[in-house]
């Protein structure tokens, strides 16, 4: 397994010498509202001391994918420029969480709903698969997505949809707060290409109580051996990714 951490790409230097692989920054970073300003925030992952094997935050919030407000021209526009850029910086994974883009409104079919996300991933392939990136779908606590709460969840969808860029996330934290069995890993197993990690109530691994020994059981029955990163709450950042650096080495020995 690789270990890496969810962070600003100004990071870089300080993830590398805590010990980690890769960082993994957010897609709506390389897309700025002045497109003028792209070149100068290419150079900044260019310089970056680590790879960014990762990416998170697909989408902006305010780019719907269901309901009944979707401008899918801007929709694939985005699409088409982001994971263009993602390749431009290296990355070969993109996390598809984005609740607020993705959550129904009140009333609104969950059918349509579902559908709506089908045809959105079904697009995104398009454009995934010639560039080599995997869109792994995350499931979100219902705090913060009414759409995707559970790892088989998102790999059913995974399977309707049927493209190989395709595939599925499971996150620490968000598996916690829906109390769902740690067991989904394994089962899960098939499409399971991506993990996030935190402790309990989202802060920094090995900080709290989360049973990550069954966690990394689980992961290690599943045949895991793919991207682990990091995203979670800092207390302290320069002093506690040292400690999770730490604390993971110690876990998955």
């Amino acid at each position: 397994m690789r270990f890496g951490c969810c962070t600003d790409i100004n990071h870089s230097a300080i993830v590398k010498e805590a010990g980690f692989d890769f960082l993994e920054c957010t897609v709506v970073s390389l897309v700025p509202d002045n497109d003028g300003d792209y070149e100068k925030i290419l150079n900044r992952y260019k310089q970056s001391s680590l790879p960014v094997e990762a990416c998170n935050i697909f989408l902006p919030g305010n780019l719907k994918i269901v309901g009944n407000e979707i401008n899918h021209g801007a929709v694939e526009s985005y699409v088409e420029k982001a994971l263009s850029r993602v390749k431009q910086i290296g990355a070969r994974t993109v996390v598809f969480g984005s609740g607020r883009s993705r959550s129904m409104p009140e009333s609104f079919s969950r059918e349509k709903g579902e559908e709506q996300i089908l045809m959105f991933l079904d697009m995104v392939a398009d454009y995934a698969d010639p560039l080599g990136i995997t869109i792994v779908i995350e499931p979100l606590n219902r705090k913060e997505s009414n759409m995707i709460n559970s790892v088989p969840e998102a790999v059913e969808i995974a399977k309707k949809v049927n493209r190989d860029s395709i595939q599925v996330l499971a996150d620490s934290y968000h598996m916690d707060e829906e109390k769902e069995p740690i067991e989904h890993l394994f089962t899960a197993k098939d499409h399971l290409k991506h993990i996030h990690v935190a402790d309990t109530n989202r802060f920094a691994p090995g900080t709290g109580k989360y049973p990550y020994e069954t966690f990394v059981h689980c992961l290690k029955q599943a045949n895991y051996d793919g991207l682990v990163s990091i995203e979670c709450n800092w207390k302290d950042f320069e002093t506690e990714i040292f400690q999770t650096r730490h604390f993971l080495q110690k876990l998955f020995e």
